[in-house]
């Protein structure tokens, strides 16, 4: 594999209570911050219910963020298919393509949470299938292929064809990806990449190592490829000095988000409250199957190194924003990540140790450069006597000059 990408998403989970305009800024300076440190990718998602997740249109957020920043490509984190007329949606990601200068990423789904579909009195069970009629149509559009018409039973195409393409000459398309096998299996169906949003739990961490197997298998099946440097993966993490205090700053708040959003809200299968910081810690960053990290920027690396084997290998490594710290913690621990984590990870680093052990068994140019010095001294009289003083008195911290003074005076 290449060097590794790294990303963030931004779904967003934020607890309850702050300003939601200061909120929605918070967000944009946290895109303008990855672009300084040289992130590569920000991902934002589609939700409209539940409190928590407070951005309904991530194209228009992504809009933002790209007049606050300058390289980091800025993807749809996703899109949520069912929700949209096809026509639109791709008209909207064609504008992003545009106003961000052609950093657009195409990121689609079937729609995440069921409060939002049961707004939209949209079955659970057509979701996926109206993902992929949609996805299907839309990859048409982008491609600039001529006028065409489409009916189905939920939208109608008549004479179709968009009046603006991207940017990019192609624009990159992915699907997110949980432990279902139909977000990997459309990925396959249509060469897009993919995104594995639930590799933030135990159970779709443990689920990668078979992931990829149903992209390749309907990549076939479709005459398609797919390739693994168009993977990300998903992993949450928060990273400080040292692990007692990440494990002081990221508790509280963790412990709050699994209570009241995980368990409470969501009513994800199998959850359970946690009835202390430390708990929530303990279970979530070091237990057996721990799909976090709550610690030192080592401690991520050591991760990182075990999931590449368990995947069998990706192309970017997406952390998963959360407030379970405060704004300047969390501030310090994507910073940290840049680094000390992104250069060892991607071994930018090994020359530079390379290049000081040569240095420290090689030690003859420095004993040289001493043999050097010590002749100009030994042709200076006066040069000589302070400097011999300086032995006499213990001050003198250049044993090769020492010693040279010695045989001069002797």
């Amino acid at each position: 594999m290449s060097r590794m990408k790294f990303g963030a998403f931004l779904a967003p989970h934020h607890p309850i209570g702050e300003h939601p305009t200061l909120q929605f800024q918070r967000d944009i300076d946290l895109v303008a911050q990855l672009d300084r440190l040289g992130y590569d990718e920000f991902w934002c998602g589609e939700h409209h219910s539940t409190g928590w997740e407070t951005i309904a249109s991530p194209e228009m957020f992504l809009a933002a963020a790209a007049q606050r920043s300058h390289t980091i490509k800025l993807g749809t984190g996703v899109i949520s298919l069912p929700y949209h007329h096809p026509f639109n949606v791709a008209q909207r990601i064609v504008q992003l393509d545009h106003m961000s200068r052609g950093r657009a990423i195409f990121g689609s789904g079937p729609g995440a949470l069921a409060s939002d579909a049961y707004t939209l009195c949209i079955d659970p069970l057509v979701q996926r299938d109206r993902q992929d009629e949609a996805l299907g149509v839309i990859k048409r559009l982008l491609a600039g292929e001529g006028r065409f018409s489409y009916e189905c039973e939920w939208f109608k195409l008549k004479d179709a064809r968009l009046q603006l393409l991207p940017l990019q000459e192609k624009l990159p398309m992915v699907t997110a990806s949980t432990i279902s096998p139909s977000g990997m299996t459309l990925a396959g169906k249509y060469g897009t990449g993919v995104i594995s949003i639930a590799s933030t739990a135990a159970e779709g961490l443990a689920a990668l190592a078979t992931q990829w197997s149903f992209a390749e298998e309907a990549a076939r099946k479709h005459g398609n490829t797919v390739d693994r440097k168009d993977w990300r993966v998903l992993l949450s993490w928060h990273i400080a000095e040292t692990r007692e205090q990440a494990r002081k700053e990221a508790g509280a708040g963790l412990m709050r988000w699994n209570n009241e959003y995980i368990c409470e809200t969501l009513k994800r299968l199998g959850s359970k409250p946690f009835t202390s910081p430390d708990q929530a810690v303990d279970e979530t960053a070091f237990s057996p199957g721990a799909a976090a990290v709550i610690g030192t920027p080592d401690d991520l690396v050591a991760a990182i190194r075990k999931l590449i084997p368990l995947t069998g290998g990706f192309g970017t490594l997406v952390g998963f924003v959360h407030d379970w710290a405060n704004p300047e913690n969390t501030t310090r621990s994507w910073d940290m990540v840049a680094r000390y984590v992104i250069p060892e990870v991607n071994r930018m680093l090994d020359d530079y140790r390379e290049s000081r052990m040569h240095v420290v068994n090689n030690p003859e140019p420095f004993q040289q450069r001493d043999k050097a010095v010590m002749n100009k001294i030994l042709q200076h009289d006066s040069a000589a006597a302070a400097l011999a003083k300086m032995a006499n008195t213990g001050r003198l911290a250049m044993p090769g000059v020492a010693a040279g003074l010695s045989n001069k005076a002797g």
